[in-house]
C-alpha cells in the first residue's frame, strides 16, 4: 500500500490506477477476470482534490481525490509516449463523462460469478462483461477508460491477426469494442508501463531499517 503523498507525487495526467477493492462486487469482478484488479480509476491531475475521475456503484461517473484509495493496494499503469494533443483530448472526454451513471446491468451479470459454479461455460465468461445496457449515459470503470484511449488511437490491449495478403506477414491489430476491457487488461497491456512509486523516488535496499528480534531472555 503507497502512502497517498508519494502516489501523488508519481502520479502523471493519463495514467490509469489500477485498484484492489474490497466490495463484494470487487470479489465477482477479480474471480470473473482471474486477477487482483476490480477497479480502474483515470489520473486528471486536476486541482482542487478532484485528482481521479473514476466510474462508482452508487455515484456514477464522478471525480475523486487520490485519498480515496488509501489502504487499498494499487498499480500505476502508464502510456507510453502520448501527444499532448491527444492527452488533452482525452481528458476532456473524462471531464465530459462525469455525471454518467453505473452500468447496473453489467453489476447484475458480474454478481452471480461469486457462485462457486457459474452457469456459463468458461469460454464464454469474458464477453458477459460485454453485455451491459447499450445506453451511452452508463458506464462501467475500466470501458470508460478503454472507450476514452480508443478514441484518441492509444491502444490498451487489441487483438493481434496475421495479414498474409502482402508478400510479407504482418501483424494488423484489431480493436476490441471497449465494453469487453477490464482492470485487468491495463496491466496486461505491452502499451502501458507499470510504474512503482517507491522505486521511483529512488529506492536503495541499504537504507532499509530492518526489525530484529530481541535476544534470547532480554527484558
Amino acid at each position: 500500500m503507497i502512502p497517498p503523498a508519494r502516489l501523488r507525487n508519481t502520479l502523471q495526467p493519463g495514467d490509469v490506477l489500477l485498484v484492489e477493492g474490497d466490495r463484494r462486487v470487487s470479489a465477482a469482478i477479480k474471480y470473473l477476470t482471474h486477477s487482483t484488479w476490480s477497479h480502474a480509476a483515470y489520473y486528471i491531475g486536476a486541482p482542487e482534490g478532484a485528482e481521479f475521475i473514476e466510474a462508482d456503484l452508487q455515484q456514477g461517473v464522478r471525480a475523486v481525490p487520490v485519498s480515496a484509495y488509501d489502504r487499498l493496494n494499487t498499480r500505476i499503469c502508464r502510456p507510453v509516449g502520448l501527444d499532448p494533443a491527444h492527452l488533452a483530448r482525452l481528458n476532456g472526454f473524462m471531464r465530459d463523462s462525469i455525471g454518467k451513471t453505473y452500468d447496473l446491468k453489467n453489476v447484475l451479470d458480474l454478481i452471480r460469478y461469486l457462485l462457486p459454479e457459474p452457469p456459463v461455460p468458461q469460454r464464454w465468461r469474458r464477453r458477459m462483461l460485454a453485455l451491459g445496457s447499450g445506453d451511452p449515459t452508463r458506464a462501467i470503470c475500466s470501458t470508460l477508460i478503454a472507450e476514452g484511449f480508443q478514441r484518441i488511437g492509444y491502444p490498451v490491449l487489441p487483438e493481434l491477426r496475421t495479414d498474409w495478403t502482402g508478400p510479407e506477414a504482418r501483424e494488423i491489430a484489431h480493436i476490441r469494442h471497449h465494453s469487453l476491457f477490464t482492470p485487468r487488461d491495463f496491466d496486461l497491456s505491452p502499451y502501458f508501463r507499470v510504474v512503482k512509486p517507491t522505486l521511483e523516488a529512488g529506492f536503495d535496499y541499504r537504507q532499509m531499517a530492518w526489525y530484529e528480534d530481541p535476544p534470547p531472555g532480554s527484558a
